[in-house]
């Protein structure tokens, strides 16, 4: 099983089985956040605990997600699709709250949220050469 945790320990999430691939997205939010996803469905493989405030972002008439973070600290835990899904709700963790050993050899899936809406190539970088 896969931890994460904010900053302050608060809040935390748990991911079970393999993560896959590890997704770096440039839309306008990711790219600010500089997080990292792993994706599954809530209460399946995917559990967030502890309080958490949300962001639903501004502008969009009908958002398809929010972000939710630590209360107290700030810091992302993840993002939770807002429609349901044929298979549950749909939800991503942010891994750059994970122990860096736990994740340093999974390798990165590149979106372009930002122009294209399309998956890149990979392009053999892992978790561990996104640190810096």
């Amino acid at each position: 099983m896969l931890t994460g945790t904010c900053h302050c320990g608060a809040a935390h999430w748990t991911l079970e089985g393999d993560p896959g691939g590890i997704t770096a997205c440039n839309c306008t939010l990711c790219r600010r956040y500089g997080a990292l996803w792993a994706y599954d469905y809530e209460g399946q493989r995917i559990n967030v605990h502890g309080p958490r405030s949300t962001y639903t972002r501004v502008g969009k008439d009908k958002p398809v997600l929010e972000i939710q973070f630590c209360p107290a600290c700030g810091c992302v835990l993840c993002w939770r699709g807002l429609q349901l899904e044929t298979e549950g709700r749909r939800i991503a963790v942010n891994v750059r709250l994970a122990p860096p050993e736990a994740v340093a050899d999974l390798p990165i899936d590149h979106f372009d949220g930002l122009d294209t809406f399309d998956d890149l190539p990979r392009d053999g970088r892992c978790v561990r050469d996104m640190w810096f």
